[in-house]
């Protein structure tokens, strides 16, 4: 199976895109990662990921990597390694980079066959990253190219961080019912509601 990554900006966005995803059958393993609700709550993030997949009939595990002591644990990168799909929590992507750098668990994310990222964790895979406190770009985690990814914010917030980035990089504000899916290195927009891509000030296409 081809990998693949998928940038979803809520729960339910990515419950909607899972139903609609043939290759995902009855009983797959998926493994629930909340390192980016560290902060806010991972055990609850977990659970609120588990609840908008009901019905689907996932065999699911939350790991909890929450800091960098767990992002070294081998079974939690063996079971990144080994589950069909790995679902990244929404919360503070600043706090997910730090944990996952440099990291056995970090480096298990970079091979997982399939990897999806709810809100602010998707702006971590990039080689470009934007940083949520003023909208400057930064360095992700690499996992792909070409496109970065922000969360809905101000217009002054958003005009200075496409002022910032160049101009083979597209900026992605991902918002709540959006959907992006990489494969073989091409990212394409698969639900557009709530989702605005732009190169420069310009709007575009993925």
């Amino acid at each position: 199976m081809k990998r693949s990554l998928v940038a979803v900006g809520s729960p339910g966005a990515l419950a909607s895109y899972l139903r609609d995803d043939s290759r995902i059958e009855s009983g797959a393993d998926v493994v629930v990662v909340p390192t980016a609700a560290a902060f806010s709550g991972a055990a609850q993030a977990s659970v609120d990921v588990a609840t908008a997949l009901e019905g689907l009939d996932l065999h699911l595990e939350a790991l909890m990597v929450v800091d960098r002591a767990s992002a070294g644990e081998t079974y939690f990168a063996q079971r990144i390694s080994d589950a069909l799909l790995v679902v990244l929590c929404d919360g503070a992507s600043l706090h997910a980079r730090s944990v996952w750098r440099d990291s056995p668990v970090g480096e298990a994310l970079a091979r997982a066959r399939r990897l999806c990222a709810v809100g602010a964790s998707a702006s971590v895979l990039g080689e470009v990253m934007i940083d949520p406190r003023g909208g400057a770009p930064t360095t992700g985690l690499g996992f792909s190219a070409g496109v970065a990814f922000s969360a809905p914010a101000g217009e002054e917030q958003l005009a200075r961080t496409r002022s910032l980035l160049d101009e083979h990089t597209a900026l992605v504000v991902l918002g709540p019912r959006g959907v992006v899916v990489c494969e073989d290195g091409a990212w394409r927009v698969v639900v557009a509601d709530d989702v605005v891509v732009t190169r420069g000030n310009e709007p575009a296409t993925l």
